[in-house]
């Protein structure tokens, strides 16, 4: 009798058994956690590659914006308009690499030299004067100088950094001339019902990423050649270099002011106190134009990000990515800004859309009740 019964007895999945769909849920946990370290991962080895091809897609919107500007003077087809804005861009890296790359290469050198004076300058005063005691001047001038030497190297080497990004250029140029066929290969691996979603994201996107590079374009072109142009009036040694240096970081928001400042007043009072005080007056009316009236008319009409935000961005993707990172932090905080806005608006519409079903089918039941009452 007892075989017959345990003949009987209905068998039910054990834990270790993937049919039971228990089992199967924590198991897609799980694997939800695992796919996400595994991403992660995959970030942090892939970083570099990653970001080369996060500063094509910006350079993309930047060619794109460029031509879509065109387009409002010239009458021709995009792909003409485009193929000029592409031109000027390659003119200009050429014209800065062959024409002025021997004079800027020359001050680089001059400018380093400068810097190591003023620093021992500043440190004999404040050691004087007793405000260094107990602080390694050496190791600091040491340190400043490595990254002063990083900056001088970057451009009196500016062919090899130039060479070094045509292959995120070159990405860039094949996004730019047809970026609808790159955003349906994406689209293709979501589900149908997302896709709309996703196309409406990219155009908020590529909007906000225009919006925003044009405003930064503006301002660099505005602090580089008013910096150039004043300290060149005021015989300020090196403004060429030290325009083409303020233009660059001004790429960079609030760090990037920060050093072509300390550059600026330095080099200034290395010929003199009131060379410096120019230097400082030159300094604070570039940063006042671009931050008054040109971030306010242009950038922040189309992206408002809170300083706060943007300085911890580049400090954190400073810290993980380097200088590429560093120079991409604004970008990739508006990317998700704008994709957070548009899921965000999504589940307001989504919330709306069930409450008035929700307040319907109330309405029905109530109308139900009503006729049987009748």
């Amino acid at each position: 009798m007892a075989e017959s019964g345990t003949d009987n007895r209905r068998e039910q999945p054990g834990p270790t058994e993937m049919r039971d769909p228990v089992v199967r849920r924590e198991f897609q946990k799980a694997m939800v956690w695992i796919g996400l370290l595994v991403l992660v991962a995959m970030v942090w080895f892939l970083a570099q590659p990653i970001l080369l091809i996060l500063a094509a897609i910006v350079l993309a919107a930047m060619l794109d914006g460029g031509a879509r500007l065109l387009g409002r003077v010239l009458p021709i087809g995009r792909g003409w308009r485009l193929a000029i804005v592409i031109l000027a861009a390659v003119g200009f890296l050429a014209w800065i690499s062959i024409l002025a790359g021997a004079q800027l290469a020359a001050q680089a050198g001059e400018l380093q030299a400068t810097i190591v004076k003023q620093v021992d300058t500043l440190g004999q005063w404040a050691a004087a004067r007793g405000i260094t005691d107990g602080i390694d001047i050496a190791q600091i001038k040491q340190q400043m100088m490595g990254s002063i030497g990083k900056v001088t190297t970057f451009l009196g080497n500016f062919v090899g950094a130039v060479t070094s990004a045509v292959m995120a250029f070159v990405l860039a140029i094949f996004i730019a001339i047809d970026p609808r066929l790159y955003e349906r290969g994406v689209a293709w691996m979501l589900p149908m019902s997302e896709r709309d979603h996703f196309y409406g994201t990219m155009d908020n996107l590529g909007f906000t990423l225009r919006r925003l590079m044009a405003g930064r374009l503006i301002g660099m072109a505005v602090e580089g050649v008013g910096t150039w142009l004043l300290l060149w009036a005021g015989g300020v040694p090196m403004a060429a270099l030290l325009g083409v240096l303020t233009g660059l970081l001004a790429f960079i928001p609030n760090i990037g002011a920060i050093v072509s400042g300390l550059l600026i007043v330095l080099v200034g009072f290395s010929a003199g106190t009131d060379t410096g005080l120019y230097a400082i007056g030159v300094y604070l009316a570039v940063q006042m134009v671009d931050g008054y009236l040109i971030v306010p008319m242009v950038a922040k009409r189309a992206v408002d990000l809170a300083p706060a935000l943007v300085l911890g961005a580049q400090i954190l993707f400073g810290t993980l990515f380097g200088i590429l990172g560093l120079m991409l932090a604004d970008p990739i905080v508006v990317m998700i800004k704008v994709a957070l806005e548009r899921e965000s608006a999504r589940g307001s519409k989504s919330d709306r859309s069930a409450k008035r079903a929700a307040s319907g089918e109330r309405k029905l039941a109530a109308d139900r009740i009503a006729k049987r009452a009748n």
